[in-house]
């Protein structure tokens, strides 16, 4: 069929038509280029972080209790002060603790067991009340926790606390536990668990924000720590496609950087928008710091670009620091402070499992089940 169309008017429209797919070539052009260098922008940021603490934050400080027994507290002025409104107990007399070490189970007698954890968990050269104090908790937890059902009650690692048995043992953290032989930590009348771990940060957190899920406590609710005393700073910097991996399955798209939705009583994080070029995906505290590898949920976000200065990545949480505590208890006047230095606590995540079951908040890396 001959064509309608006169033939300079389709020469026209054919050199029309070349011209709209060389610009269409040209566009495209243009949007590769763009889009590797966006990859290249991208590849070329840093998520940077800061936090502070060491551990989930919940019930005791090791390193505050050092602070406060250098400061002249007693070890049950320390836990009446992370663990709110207890007092002092007895154990049930002949009292047996089931710990799973390896794969088998071991019925243990309480005090001989506490003679295996105290040291483990805390530096023997430490002043006596953290010593005592650290025996009274983990006399406590060892009653409390069931970490394994009927079967048995605690790991014999960071899941629970850490038991390294006899080999353990030193005189002064035996004559700590001789010193409190059988006391527990009670809430009213009864064995209340005790949570601990390395280092505040300057603040505890509460139960139910600590471990996503449990049921808030009377006894574990967030405080100021003011004799903590490394405060444990630290700082983690991640290129953003190491952060991207560590995060895949919650990045939608392009990873794009992190952003805070709510905190706790302290600044530990509750949730937060990993932020992708498709969109955000909300995230727990414990999740995100499980998955960056990060020391705490305490942790604030920035990102940097080149050898440039950190921008800070939005933070919607409106926290605010808690109004100030009243004054502690006055020490002993006949105390005088210790003068050994501090060293970090050798089981630095004791006393972790979290409510319900499950594995270890830091233990690893692995979150709780």
């Amino acid at each position: 069929m001959q064509s309608i169309v006169p033939p300079r008017a389709r020469r026209a429209a054919l050199l029309a038509l070349g011209a709209a797919l060389s610009m269409l070539a040209t566009l495209g052009g243009m949007d590769g280029a763009s889009a590797a260098a966006t990859s290249t922008a991208s590849a070329a940021k840093t998520l940077v972080i800061s936090g502070a603490g060491d551990g989930h934050g919940v019930g005791m400080s090791q390193d505050g209790a050092y602070g406060y027994a250098q400061h002249g507290w007693s070890d049950q002025q320390i836990l009446a002060h992370y663990y709110t409104g207890t007092a002092l107990g007895q154990a049930p007399a002949n009292a047996v603790v089931k710990v799973l070490v390896g794969s088998k189970v071991q019925a243990i007698p309480l005090e001989r067991y506490v003679r295996g954890v105290v040291s483990a968990e805390m530096p023997a050269e430490w002043p006596l009340a953290a010593l005592e104090a650290q025996a009274i908790a983990s006399r406590t937890y060892a009653l409390t926790a069931d970490a394994g059902g009927s079967r048995f009650d605690v790991y014999a690692d960071t899941r629970s606390q850490v038991y390294l048995g006899k080999a353990a043992e030193t005189a002064r953290t035996n004559s700590a536990i001789s010193a409190t032989a059988g006391q527990i930590v009670t809430y009213a009348g009864k064995p209340a668990i005790t949570y601990f771990y390395a280092s505040s940060g300057g603040m505890t957190e509460s139960v139910q924000n600590g471990f996503p899920g449990a049921e808030p406590e009377p006894w574990l609710q967030g405080v100021q720590d003011a004799y903590e005393t490394s405060r444990s700073s630290w700082k983690v910097s991640l290129g953003f496609a190491t952060a991207a991996a560590r995060l895949k399955g919650l990045v939608k798209g392009g990873f794009q950087g992190i952003e805070v939705l709510a905190r706790g009583y302290s600044p530990r994080i509750l949730s937060a928008a990993v932020l992708g070029s498709g969109g955000s995906t909300t995230v727990s505290g414990p999740e995100l710091e499980a998955r960056l590898g990060l020391q705490s949920t305490w942790a604030y976000f920035g990102v940097r670009t080149g050898a440039g200065a950190v921008a800070p990545e939005p933070d919607r949480s409106g926290w605010k620091a808690p109004p100030t505590q009243g004054a502690a208890p006055t020490p002993p006047a006949t105390a005088t402070a210790p003068t050994v230095a501090p060293t970090t606590p050798t089981g630095v995540q004791g006393g972790s499992q979290a409510p319900g079951g499950g594995a270890s908040m830091k233990d690893g890396g692995v979150t709780a089940g």
